[in-house]
Order: C-alpha cells, then sequence, then structure tokens
C-alpha cells in the first residue's frame, strides 16, 4: 500500500547542493521517522515520499523558494565582539541571539573583522538560497507511530 498523508514512515535519504555537495545523508545512522503531511520535512520531500511503497526509491529537486526560502541579505547583520563576553566567537558557530520580544533566534557567526572588534551574523537558514536534490528511499510505513524511546 502506497504512503499517504498521515502514514508515520521511515526514510533513507542523501540530500545534495546544485553543485553535488552532499550536506545530509541518513545513511550512516537510523532511517529519518516522520509523518507525512504534518510539516515534520520541507513540503517538496514529503510530497516525494507520498506515493511511494517500501523499498521504492525516488529522486527529487526542491527550488529554494520550496525549501529553506531565499537568501535574504538584510538577515546579515554586524555587532560589537563586545556583545559575545570575553571571548572572540569562531566562524561558523551558531550563537543564540535574544530578539526584542524575549524569544531566542540562531544565527551563525560568518565573519569576524581583522580588529576584533565586531562579528557578522548571518541569520538566514545554511540551505537558504539553495536548490535542494534529494535522493530518498521508502524503508517502512507503520500501522501505528513507534514509541519514542
Amino acid at each position: 500500500m502506497p504512503a499517504r498523508s498521515g502514514d508515520t514512515v521511515t526514510v533513507h535519504y542523501e540530500g545534495r547542493l546544485e553543485d553535488g555537495t552532499v550536506f545530509d545523508t541518513s545513511r550512516s545512522r537510523e532511517p529519518l521517522l516522520f509523518t507525512l503531511g504534518t510539516g515534520d520535512v520541507i513540503a517538496g520531500f514529503d510530497a516525494a515520499v507520498t506515493g511511494l511503497e517500501p523499498g521504492d526509491s525516488t529522486s527529487v529537486s526542491i527550488a529554494a523558494e520550496d525549501a529553506y526560502g531565499p537568501y535574504h541579505a538584510e538577515a546579515v547583520d554586524e555587532v560589537p565582539v563586545d556583545l559575545f563576553g570575553e571571548g572572540v566567537p569562531e566562524i561558523g558557530t551558531v550563537v543564540s541571539v535574544v530578539a526584542d520580544d524575549g524569544s531566542s533566534i540562531g544565527a551563525r557567526v560568518t565573519a569576524v573583522d581583522d580588529a576584533l572588534e565586531n562579528v557578522t551574523l548571518d541569520f538566514n537558514h545554511p540551505l537558504a538560497g539553495h536548490e535542494l536534490t534529494f535522493d530518498i528511499e521508502l524503508v517502512e510505513i507503520f500501522d501505528t507511530p513507534p514509541k519514542e524511546g
């Protein structure tokens, strides 16, 4: 029976960027567990799994707009390094920034100026602006969702 909205499934996948770089794969770990149609995964991934049967494989390319959205240059900000306390954060570090409303937002450190006075933070999702290609294999469809534990 093919997978349909509301089914809990497991899949193995490999995700690649436009240049072929693999950004994630489940092959070296347990397959990804999610429920179709609930927004657990990006819509294009969900749609690619819908209709597959266990053992079926597919490949799907998902435009940036349908994945993690376009890259927004205005979501990059420069802040004084002293906001980080005693140390200078390393490039690539993900930091948590508290917004005016008290919520926490993740940002990647993308640059530190030569004078060690300012840090550039990028609030975009790391995959924003990229078309993503996924090779997907449906492993299992569950009659009842497995208990987490």
